[in-house]
């Protein structure tokens, strides 16, 4: 009976006060406060301006003044006008120019990663130009290109005759490649010393193993470095295609806005919104740029996932194996 009585013992209730002065409750305000300001912020500066550009992109309309519903054909139009697409169509330039400076940054990573006498100072030379601003860049590169000045200049030093150069920012054959060189020499260097820093984190047994197994460099660098700083390249190469897709800077400051056939599709957006104040038609490209860079990414990685697998697969059993040629080569000479 009196066990009965105590299992039927009704729960304290739950006083609210008291939780919120106990450690768990500290806790958990602390948690909730920390959580809430960035979660605000992200949503009242980010989310909720993106669903009004999304609702824009389906009007016909002006920053001020009346709205007129027009469906799809935002949309339509981002194809469907010349000057829109074919600015779209120059970020292939810009893309090529990414997977330039990823090689090179690679290559000069992977040289620097093995001691190398000064490469501390080529590191800083590198890097410098991407602390340097990009409007500060567009003059400097503005200058170089001109004709008769920096670059003419060392190119006659070399033996070329002025007269059979090209006009490095008139010749529409050339202009984009130019400007698309002055985003590779920015941005190579803060790609390098990124990977620098992953190769360094490597293992130095998993060199030492295959120098034992007879390995060279170029051996080394394929099946131990490249597998190992793959999440690096991965990202390096996202965030590299996804920038040669929003290029603004060097067309904008050296063409003064995209003259002679180099207005990116940034450079146009701009154009739209802010000259012609269509910004219905700017909201439709802003949505179509990042349709484009989302379908950039999956495919990036669905690609690195196939060139690594037969690397995944073999990490364990490699691992394992050289773990044994190792522990063997150390017992050598400890009998010695």
């Amino acid at each position: 009976m009196a066990s009965s009585q105590m299992a039927a013992k009704p729960k304290k209730p739950f006083n609210l006060r008291k939780w919120i002065r106990s450690r768990q409750g500290q806790q958990a305000i602390v948690i909730v406060s920390f959580m809430i300001i960035p979660l605000a912020l992200l949503l009242v500066f980010t989310y909720l301006p993106f669903a009004e550009m999304f609702k824009f992109s389906f009007y016909k309309m002006k920053y001020v003044g009346e709205r007129q519903f027009v469906g799809f054909k935002n949309y339509i139009d981002v194809f469907k006008r010349d000057d829109l697409f074919n600015s779209l169509k120059l970020s292939f330039y810009y893309m090529g120019g990414a997977v330039i400076q990823l090689a090179l940054a690679l290559y000069l990573a992977a040289i620097l990663s093995f001691k190398v006498k000064g490469g501390d100072f080529f590191k800083g030379c590198m890097f410098f130009p991407y602390l340097i601003n990009g409007i500060a860049i567009g003059f400097i590169f503005k200058f170089f290109y001109t004709r008769g000045f920096v670059f003419d200049t060392v190119l006659q030093w070399l033996g070329f005759d002025l007269e059979n150069l090209p006009y490095w920012l008139k010749d529409t054959s050339i202009n984009n490649v130019s400007l698309v060189a002055t985003s590779v020499w920015k941005y190579f260097g803060n790609n390098m010393v990124l990977f620098v820093g992953a190769m360094m984190s490597v293992d130095a047994e998993l060199y030492e193993a295959a120098m034992l197994d007879g390995a060279n460099k170029w051996q080394q660098f394929k099946y131990i470095m490249l597998p190992s700083i793959k999440t690096i390249v991965m990202l390096n190469l996202i965030m590299s295609i996804t920038g040669s897709l929003s290029a603004f800077e060097p067309p904008f400051v050296i063409m003064s806005g995209g003259a002679n056939g180099t207005a990116t599709y940034f450079v146009k957006m701009h154009e739209v919104a802010h000259t012609s104040q269509k910004v219905g038609l700017a909201s439709a490209m802003a949505i179509v740029l990042l349709l484009i860079i989302f379908a950039a990414t999956v495919l990036q990685k669905l690609f690195f996932k196939y060139v690594f697998k037969d690397s995944e697969d073999e990490d364990v059993t490699a691992a394992k194996r050289r773990e044994k040629k190792l522990a063997k080569a150390r017992a050598k000479e400890a009998g010695k």
